[in-house]
């Protein structure tokens, strides 16, 4: 029987119920390794409208393009930045090894995701070079970046030595290319030493006609070389690229296919002024080596080229440390 006075049970089950509210709050701050006294003041006074921004803010970012694309970045730490531009057909997320270890440096570290892929705006066009060039010069200068570092991996190292080629490199210190698609990947009468249309082709046919099952075939066998004898395949690193591009929408990869494939960066390579380290692999089954990284590293005013034996065309992943560590020995030569 309830001890309560008649007339106060209402009072009581209200004050009870506060009781088990704050007990069960209390509790799950002390899950979430939050002071229980947090917990209580927020049900106390509910978010406000500056509130909901703050936490919207700190969810992400994102700049408006002139044609009204929404680019997303994140911007971690501070001193000098580095700008990380992802490959075909992933997204910012994939340079999670760099953003890390060089935020631990000292670095500033932003990375974007290319329209059409990730968080950023799934649209149905502008899915070439000069636009990402210009999205890339739309987040640089949205947030004044000065003596910054590009790095680009894959079709992100065109997005970048288009970007240098296209908008110049006023405010830019150093750049390196990893795993690049430049000078051009498709075969012509002056291009011999590239792939013929024909394999591009045949990508954009698998995408069509399925691309989940295409985007897990890519990352299990050759993008990481686990196709390769002996090499001990790392399941969550395929799947973790399969989420990356399938976040995008399927427009931007088919269609960046033909960007990364047929663009010819040629003079923009000539072009550029500031330190650029080309890395590329002799064994990389994505972007064939002779026909890309030496190339590139000749038509450069002041490249240096850094060659690797027996690594996959996602070295950035699988040999991070290796790629860490030399990229930043360049960024302090």
């Amino acid at each position: 029987m309830s001890n309560v006075p008649l007339g106060n049970e209402k009072k009581a089950n209200v004050d009870i119920s506060r009781r088990k509210f704050l007990v069960g709050t209390a509790g799950l701050a002390a899950v979430a390794g939050l002071p229980a006294v947090a917990v209580n003041a927020a049900a106390a006074n509910p978010p406000t409208s500056q509130a909901k921004t703050t936490t919207e803010k700190w969810k992400g970012d994102t700049v408006t393009t002139k044609d009204g694309i929404q680019i997303y970045y994140k911007d971690w730490g501070s001193g000098q930045p580095i700008v990380f531009s992802h490959g075909w057909p992933l997204s910012a997320d994939d340079w999670d090894p760099q953003m890390l270890f060089f935020l631990s440096k000292g670095y500033r570290v932003i990375a974007t995701d290319r329209r059409g892929h990730g968080r950023s705006s799934q649209t149905g066009d502008g899915h070439d070079m000069d636009h990402y060039a210009d999205d890339l010069k739309a987040v640089t200068d949205h947030l004044n970046l000065k003596d910054a570092i590009h790095v680009g991996h894959s079709t992100g190292g065109g997005q970048v030595v288009h970007y240098l080629g296209r908008h110049g490199d006023k405010n830019v210190a150093k750049a390196a290319i990893i795993s690049a698609v430049p000078p051009l990947m498709v075969k012509t009468p002056a291009n011999p030493l590239g792939l013929p249309k024909s394999v591009f082709d045949d990508l954009q046919a698998q995408l069509a006609a399925n691309r989940a099952k295409f985007y897990y075939d890519l990352p299990a066998g050759p993008f990481y070389g686990f196709n390769r004898p002996g090499v001990k395949t790392i399941e969550p690193l395929i799947w973790n690229w399969w989420r990356q591009g399938m976040m995008g929408g399927a427009k931007a990869g088919y269609d960046g296919i033909v960007a990364f494939s047929q663009t010819d960066f040629t003079e923009d390579l000539k072009k550029i002024s500031v330190p650029v380290l080309v890395m590329h692999s002799e064994d990389d089954q994505i972007v064939p080596y002779q026909a890309s990284g030496p190339l590139s590293a000749k038509l450069l005013k002041n490249g240096t080229l850094k060659t690797y034996k027996d690594l996959p065309h996602g070295m950035i992943t699988t040999h991070a440390d290796v790629i860490n560590a030399d990229l930043l020995a360049f960024f302090k030569s």
